[in-house]
């Protein structure tokens, strides 16, 4: 990783349809990481996506936290089928507490 920073990240529900959407100044370019639910309680976390022009800046890993934090204010479990997810998971388990078991 080059170097973090600190993208401004939005929230978009549709239905049952989530997207978390990422910005980051002077790359045009949104990083998202997209979502289903399943109900109040739990939801899928399928994919998350960075632009190339964003690669090495931390934007995906502050996707994941972003997710972990409205998880545990808003009490609800994810299932990370996602695999960039998954793999934050396993990195942090600090997290386990938000994850499906």
């Amino acid at each position: 990783m080059t170097e973090t920073v600190l993208p401004t990240i939005s929230l978009e529900v549709e239905g049952a349809k989530g997207r978390y959407v990422a910005i980051v100044d002077g790359i045009p370019d949104p990083a998202e990481l997209t979502y289903s639910i399943v109900n109040d309680r739990l939801i899928i976390a399928d994919h998350t996506g960075v632009p190339d022009t964003m690669r090495g800046l931390g934007v995906g890993k502050a996707l994941v936290e972003r997710l972990v934090s409205d998880a545990r204010e808003k009490q609800f479990k994810i299932m990370p089928l996602c695999p960039y997810v998954n793999a934050q998971r396993q990195k942090h388990p600090e997290w386990a507490d938000v994850f499906q078991n």
